[in-house]
């Protein structure tokens, strides 16, 4: 075998690694494939060629691969091939239209999270006091963003 087509070789197995990394990761065929490959070529190289051959071909093999996954992993890389959106917004809030001190019957158990009712509409409320029958009064304590704290009465 000739030393291009062992370095060709090389190079497969290298782009097979690289699609280990980047396309499907963990131990696959691909990966275990690449490395196998390298190894041939080496010992090839030595086997073909000699040992002075079989060196060159270790130590290119061996800095192609720092030098590649250097690359590889270098943060700019990285950047490039991902999203590069961020999620800045909030959840939006919304304006109920009860306060804290208004009373209320509870339509569904609260345990501790149900329905209750305030002024002809029904709310999702939090329960202070733990499990809450249907059916009994309730007060509220909190008015959050988006969420109602009560206390039974």
């Amino acid at each position: 075998m000739s030393v291009l087509i062992l370095s060709l070789i090389i190079a497969f197995g290298l782009f097979l690694l690289f699609v280990e990394f980047l396309i499907i990761p963990g131990i696959t065929i691909a990966g275990i494939g690449g490395g196998l490959l390298m190894i041939a070529a080496i010992v090839g190289g030595y086997h073909y060629h000699g040992v002075q051959v079989g060196n060159y071909m270790l130590l290119g093999t061996i800095v192609a691969n720092f030098i590649s996954f250097y690359f590889l992993f270098k943060r700019r890389t990285w950047r490039r091939m991902g999203l590069e959106t961020a999620i800045d917004s909030k959840m939006n809030t919304i304006d109920i239209p009860v306060k804290s001190g208004d009373k209320g019957v509870t339509v569904s158990r609260l345990a501790p999270i149900g329905k209750a009712r305030f002024n002809d509409v029904v709310y999702e409320v939090q329960s202070l006091d733990g499990f809450v029958d249907e059916g009994s009064d309730i007060e509220i304590v909190n008015v959050k963003s988006n969420k109602i704290i009560v206390k039974t009465l």
